[in-house]
């Protein structure tokens, strides 16, 4: 996910100091990893310097002075045109798993060793992600939905790979 047009979107309704995109953030997507301070000053910096936001008044407390920003237009249109391009699905024509899987084949080790442990790790993630998802609050489902379809297929994926190995492993060593 990109921080950098996140923050900028959520300045697009009203400007906010960088503590308040900060917070809004987190509640709405840190989903247990929140942003550090450092991230977003870093980032209001970078689009300040990129024209896509603009101080909009600095207030003085107790503490250090308060900046508060407010998207510009080009800000606005780099946040529409994000927001309507769709992402690359990503085909993971080549993962590390597979390429395990080759490995344990050509030198002998078991291959269903290592698909039963990949196994064992995406359900234990599974039932992890259940488990907040039955928790959660809407915001939650579905993020941990995506999550589990995810891992559904790539349980589907190991299952196959299973069925396979026989074949796979001539396919290899030939």
């Amino acid at each position: 996910m990109s921080v950098s047009r996140t923050l900028l979107a959520l300045l697009e309704p009203a400007p906010r100091h960088g503590y308040d995109l900060k917070r809004a953030y987190d509640e709405r997507f840190a989903q247990g990893k929140p942003l550090a301070y450092g991230q977003v000053y870093a980032t209001l910096s970078r689009l300040l310097r990129n024209g896509l936001v603009e101080e909009a008044g600095v207030e003085q407390g107790a503490g250090p002075d308060r900046k508060r920003y407010t998207i510009t237009d080009a800000g606005v249109t780099d946040v529409e045109s994000w927001l309507t391009t769709p992402e690359d699905p990503e085909p993971y024509l080549q993962n590390t798993l597979y390429t395990k899987v080759v490995l344990a084949l050509l030198s002998g080790r078991s291959a269903h060793d290592i698909l039963d442990t990949q196994r064992a790790a995406h359900l234990a993630v599974m039932r992890k992600l259940t488990r907040r998802k039955a928790e959660g609050d809407l915001a939650d489902q579905l993020i941990c939905d995506h999550a589990l379809f995810h891992l559904e297929a790539d349980l589907r994926w190991l299952e196959l790979t299973a069925d396979r190995l026989d074949a796979l492993g001539e396919a290899v060593r030939s």
